[in-house]
């Protein structure tokens, strides 16, 4: 048993002072508001609940960074896409599992408590299957289980290069399955994950450029009314390529032929016509908003404010993992509205903050998205969590919601002081405690990855 006692804590009725919490076999099993700190508690500032972070590609953390020079002419998400393939067509399943776990704790040191691992490097590096088809997705499972993390994992299904089922190019051999040995992939990563606790599966179709219509059907099929993300709507030109095959837009082709609602996160949906915007917000699915990749990669910007009007669920990822922060993805999907809008606190009600609105949003719209155990600083739940530190110079004076905004929008990371996940405390003092271990692993691997 463990309790802690913070001096603010942010529950889901709201805030709420010297508030002790009693944690029993991964649980909250007691909280009692207004208490005074007992001998042997743990004490801290500020509570608030663990985020998930739901969409991922772990092992791109190992070339965060590699893609900043500037080619003969402009650079773009295509441009890009190339460097990555030929970084994913190096790393071996022990490699991917080193870097997936650096990739893990820090999302665990920056107020992460689960991933959505959307996971596509599934074979060896000549393309063909490992003798055991879900090495890779064991690896990612391995990576969570040391690091503490939670885990959806979300097997990607990646068939064709393009619309209209075009041919898988070398550059893709990785992560092309066709559907009876995807379904063989899905079947045992439910098993890897079968001794992780709180972990969940879903399916990933790609995109509407990977698969066609009968593969996504297949693969929703498979999920078994788990979670389904996919990319989608992420770029101008998959747009024009869509309306050339199909005759309609990306988000379009989904709402009406794909049966959208809950089940769904349309990871990225950037360009959207109003109509779309709207009809998107209606069906229920959750935006999968990954801001800190999108302009990284010169996406656009998601149309959130007609998106939330209409009533849409969003929630965040750090996706390329160039940069690992949930701060970091908050502030700049308000930023990124900013300036869009040329307005401020685009995201939040008339008098109300930015920073609780945010967090609000990407909490709900994150635990759907990965069909996760509602949690929350409440009775019976996962005892998942994250202290800031109250003497971050962004926190001090700061009470109830302007804690938020200080974390988000002026401290970020640094704030993070400890972080539990079923009640046991991965981070202290804002360091996880197998940072030198992963870390010297993850060193020695990039040394041999940035050899070559």
């Amino acid at each position: 048993m463990t309790v802690l006692h913070a001096a603010q804590a942010l529950t889901p009725t709201g805030w709420q002072a010297d508030l002790r919490l009693t944690v029993t076999e991964g649980r909250f099993s007691a909280l009692e508001a207004g208490a005074a700190p007992l001998p042997g508690d743990t004490r801290v500032a500020v509570l608030v609940p663990g985020l998930p972070n739901l969409h991922s590609h772990a092992f791109q953390r190992g070339m965060a960074g590699l893609a900043e020079r500037r080619g003969p002419s402009s650079d773009t998400f295509w441009t890009w896409r190339e460097t990555m393939y030929r970084f994913a067509l190096r790393m071996s399943p022990d490699e991917a599992e080193a870097v997936a776990a650096q990739a893990y704790l820090e999302m665990l040191e920056s107020g992460f408590t689960r991933v959505g691992e959307f996971h596509y490097l599934h074979h060896g590096p000549d393309g063909r299957p490992y003798g055991n088809v879900a090495e890779m997705a064991e690896r990612i499972a391995a990576a969570a289980s040391l690091t503490g993390l939670r885990l959806s994992l979300l097997p990607v299904l990646y068939r064709w290069s393009n619309f209209g089922g075009a041919a898988p190019n070398e550059g893709q051999r990785r992560f092309v399955s066709d559907l009876d040995l995807f379904g063989r992939l899905v079947a045992e990563s439910r098993a890897a994950l079968a001794t992780l606790p709180g972990a969940t599966l879903g399916v990933a179709p790609h995109s509407l450029r990977a698969v066609t219509p009968e593969d996504l059907s297949a693969s929703v099929a498979l999920a078994e009314g788990g979670p389904v993300h996919i990319h989608v709507a992420e770029q101008v030109r998959e747009v024009e390529d869509c309306l050339a095959w199909s005759g309609a837009r990306p988000v379009q082709w989904l709402l009406d032929h794909a049966g959208l609602g809950p089940q769904w996160c349309l990871i990225h949906a950037t360009h959207m016509t109003p109509d779309e915007t709207t009809r998107c917000a209606q069906s229920g699915a959750v935006a999968g908003l990954c801001p800190v990749t999108e302009a990284s990669l010169g996406d656009g910007i998601f149309p959130a404010p007609g998106f939330v009007a209409a009533g849409g669920r969003y929630g965040i990822g750090t996706d390329s993992n160039v940069l690992v922060g949930a701060a970091d993805e908050l502030r700049q999907l308000e930023y990124a509205q900013r300036l869009g809008e040329r307005q401020r606190n685009v995201l939040a009600a008339p008098g109300a903050s930015t920073g609780r609105a945010l967090f609000d949003a990407a909490f709900a719209g994150g635990i759907q998205a990965l069909a996760a155990e509602a949690g929350g600083l409440k009775l019976g739940a996962p005892a998942d969590c994250v202290a800031l530190a109250g003497t971050d110079p962004a926190l001090l004076e700061r009470h109830g919601d302007a804690l938020l905004d200080g974390w988000i929008f002026a401290a970020g990371s640094r704030a993070v002081d400890a972080v539990w996940v079923a009640g046991r405390q991965v981070v202290a003092d804002g360091r996880h405690r197998a940072r030198e271990a992963v870390g010297a692993r993850y060193a020695a691997v990039l040394r041999r990855l940035m050899a070559e």
